[in-house]
């Protein structure tokens, strides 16, 4: 038995680099609500303001956020695209928007080295999820 367990080991010391870049999923962005806002003016209607930082290598699944959504890049660089429109790299200062009913195809950090963190303003139904994931 003893033997059994030392021959698996070896073998999973012996593999492991090759499957683990395999296994390895990228890392997640990292969001931070900072304010919600009811809209009086706009009946239903609410303000969201998060940040959202991207590890090294991050990648945001395909979405959506039935909302219009204001990004305005602090730190690194972000690569943004919706379904139609022109893929972008974006750096600090620059910004970007995406309308209600765009699907979000392209959320990812350029850099494998270094973190992104961007600002968000949401415009949508007081209630709604920030993101809902796209089919």
């Amino acid at each position: 038995m003893l033997r059994l367990k030392k021959i698996a080991l070896t073998m999973a010391v012996v593999a492991s680099p090759f499957m683990g870049a395999a296994w390895a999923a990228a890392p997640e962005a990292v969001v931070t609500p900072l304010m919600t806002k009811t809209l009086e003016q706009y009946p239903g209607k609410e303000a969201v303001m998060i940040t959202v930082e991207y590890p090294p290598g991050a990648v945001d699944p395909v979405h959506r956020h039935n909302a219009s959504a204001f990004v305005y890049v602090l730190e690194g660089s972000i690569v943004m695209q919706v379904k139609g429109g022109k893929e972008v790299t974006l750096t600090p200062g620059q910004t970007f928007y995406e309308g209600p009913n765009d699907i979000h195809t392209v959320g990812r950090n350029a850099s494998q080295t270094q973190p992104a963190k961007f600002l968000v303003m949401l415009l949508k139904d007081k209630g709604a999820p920030i993101l809902v994931p796209a089919k």
